[in-house]
């Protein structure tokens, strides 16, 4: 065993056993660097990245590797699902000198944390123009005896090249509808006519893009809704979602969404879940409910911890092979679910990928005179008896704040309260769990044990997931958390002087550089989440203040917005609340009353609003809620709903008749 036994990550744990001698990120590997004077081996991955295991296993196993490696390096192994801090800054470097990034990530760092070379996966023996990991290493080695000042000036060039985007000041541009008008048209301009998505593969699902095209629909921009729907069905209907237990895969390795690549992220699932409510909100198809539906049910079943916490993924491979939980053979299939039911899910007797079947519906649609769902029963008992991939079992706070708010508007759409039920346990064991006693959010739990401090996302995404569990349930001690996590972001996140947010607080550890996170890549950047929800939170409580501030973060990035959509699909939503209009509902009462009930339903239920906000309480909760509840009565003592646009409302209604006018004009 070496040091990583000690630590509660799963991925790190996976490398205890390795005979390299890794060393978690921290002051006793740096100090050892700086010791003896040798340069670190960075090497970050997450326990469902692939090819994390397969350089473990080609490598990372190797006796002789381990001990060249030892001998030379201060190893380093991170869970960038843990330290995406560090993750960011490396993974900006690896981009920097090699133009592409992935993982498992393998950056080569002075002692003081500069790194001068790096790369993704190098493969054991040279191979495809790409060098052996071990020639990288003796390269390295030879490179820090023979030319140190040389690499030390590179690794000062890089911090100077990834620091420029954390240096660099807001614009001072406004913000008009031309900027979304182009992002919409660079992503009409991208999308695959026949099989929906953006781009060449591999194809990843992007819900934060089309969550942007989504809010476009709602403006009536032509191509918009077509765009939209047809991705959303062709992913569904393509291997990527998993056919019989529900479930997004993380990406797909073909134009089609056929092939995936078989882990399941449980970011991808939350957004990719609220993104199918909101379009069956707005087409009222009810496929997008089934989706929406299995999806949140696949994470109860398969991800859920018994005291109601979400597990962040699930492993790609099985039994040491890839797909193998998920892939069939032409004869399993036909014994179980007869030819008629196998032929409709695209398989073949040769098998439709490798050898095997992966199931997906080739048409787009089910057959007409053939019901699957019981075929999915079957299959699903049957892959029940399977030995399951690994599951990565730590709880994340920015991830299962997400998780949250999926569950919360599913729930409230659907009128399914299992589904808020769920919403309310999650959130009551994150503010239970992972906060210090001091108040401080945290990162991550797992078996116990709590992790390190949170960053601006977690932040900023937590207090996302209060306020829509707040405006589902009418709970106001939903809204204090918002407010309190709110000021929380702002004292440790917000830079004053350039605008935007920081990855890390003050109160974090010094790295080579403080961190900005300013493209939404697999789920929203702190400063796109912040911006988001600072804006909800200042049209709740007309502090404008707070809009101002989580604006700053949308204008870091003002001018790429229109040139690179897929960069910044969250930040799109942020600009989308900030151009408006935006709306206030006030609903004075209790939820217990029906007719508050059916005034809160005519907002959640009957349409999508992508820039309303609902604060819900009884008038004499107003003082420690909302300011949107303050001097609202209600109409001879009925439950009344006051439709505002920053804070000056129109006439009140009791009836939900009512209100559904003042909303469709909106």
């Amino acid at each position: 065993m070496n040091r990583l036994a000690r630590e509660t990550s799963p991925y790190l744990l996976q490398h205890a056993e390795n005979p390299v001698d890794w060393f978690p990120w921290g002051e006793e590997a740096l100090a050892a660097a700086t010791a003896d004077e040798r340069p670190i081996f960075l090497s970050i991955g997450y326990a469902a990245c692939h090819w994390c295991h397969v350089m473990e296993r080609e490598s990372f196993e190797d006796a002789e590797t381990a001990a060249f490696l030892n001998a030379h390096f201060v190893p380093i192994k991170v869970d960038r699902e843990e330290r995406p801090d560090l993750d960011g800054i490396y993974m900006d470097a690896v981009q920097a000198m090699t133009g592409q990034g992935g993982w498992p990530l393998s950056a080569f760092l002075t002692p003081d944390g500069r790194p001068f070379f790096a790369g993704t996966y190098f493969p054991k023996e040279a191979t495809h123009g790409m060098p052996s990991f071990r020639q990288v290493l003796e390269g390295v080695v030879e490179a820090w005896t023979d030319r140190r000042e040389e690499i030390e000036r590179q690794g000062g060039r890089v911090v100077e090249a990834i620091s420029r985007a954390v240096s660099m000041p807001g614009s001072r541009e406004p913000f008009t509808s031309e900027i979304a008008a182009q992002a919409f048209d660079q992503l009409r301009n991208a999308f695959d006519e026949r099989w929906g998505g953006f781009g060449a593969p591999p194809k990843f699902p992007q819900p934060m893009t089309l969550e942007f095209v989504l809010r476009m629909a709602t403006r009536g921009t032509p191509d918009a809704l077509r765009i939209l729907t047809t991705t959303l069905d062709r992913m569904a209907s393509g291997g990527l979602y998993d056919q019989v237990g529900g479930g997004f895969a993380r990406y797909s390795t073909d134009a089609a969404w056929h092939v995936p690549h078989f882990e399941k992220m449980l970011y991808d699932n939350a957004q990719l879940a609220q993104l199918y409510v909101r379009a069956w909100l707005q087409t009222r198809d009810d496929r997008y409910r089934r989706v929406a539906t299995e999806t949140l049910d696949f994470l109860l079943r398969e991800m859920r911890h018994a005291e109601g916490g979400f597990y962040s993924s699930q492993d790609a491979d099985a039994e040491g092979v890839e797909g193998k939980f998920s892939t069939w053979s032409w004869d399993d299939l036909v014994a179980l679910v007869g030819e008629e039911a196998a032929n409709a899910f695209g398989a073949t007797r040769e098998g439709n990928w490798d050898g095997t079947n992966v199931l997906w519906l080739p048409s787009g649609e089910e057959p007409e005179n053939l019901d699957l769902d019981e075929a999915r029963r079957l299959l699903l008992e049957a892959r029940e008896r399977r030995i399951r991939p690994a599951t990565d079992d730590k709880i994340l706070t920015g991830w299962n704040a997400m998780a949250v708010q999926a569950f919360a508007e599913a729930g409230r759409a659907f009128d399914e309260p299992r589904f808020i039920e769920s919403a309310e346990t999650c959130l009551g064991f994150l503010l239970a769990n992972l906060r210090r006693h001091d108040g401080r959010l945290l990162r991550s739990w797992r078996a116990g044990v709590p992790g390190r401090p949170g960053f601006c996302d977690d932040h900023a995404l937590l207090a996302s997931a209060c306020l829509t569990l707040y405006s589902t349930t009418g709970e106001i001690g939903w809204f204090r958390e918002a407010v309190a996590l709110g000021h929380a972001l702002v004292d440790l996140f917000h830079d004053a002087d350039r605008g935007g947010f920081f990855q890390t607080g003050t109160d974090d550890s010094a790295l080579v550089l403080r961190p900005k996170e300013l493209y939404d890549n697999a789920v929203p950047s702190g400063n796109s989440a912040a911006a988001d929800v600072l804006q909800r939170l200042a049209l709740l409580t007309g502090d404008r203040g707070w809009e101002r501030i989580g604006v700053s973060g949308i204008r870091l990035v003002r001018d790429a917005l229109g040139r690179a959509p897929a960069a910044f699909g969250h930040a799109l939503v942020a600009l989308d609340l900030y151009l408006g209009p935006s709306r206030e509902v006030a609903i004075i009462g209790s939820l217990e009353h029906p007719g508050a009930r059916a005034l809160m339903n005519e907002v959640h239920r009957e349409r999508y609003l992508p820039n309303v906000v609902v604060a819900i309480g009884p008038h004499e909760t107003a003082l420690e809620g909302p300011a949107l509840l303050e001097d609202r009565p209600q109409v001879d003592g009925a439950p009344t709903a006051y439709v505002c646009e920053r804070f000056s409302c129109r006439l009140p209604v009791t009836r939900p008749e009512d209100l559904a006018k003042q909303l469709a004009e909106i």
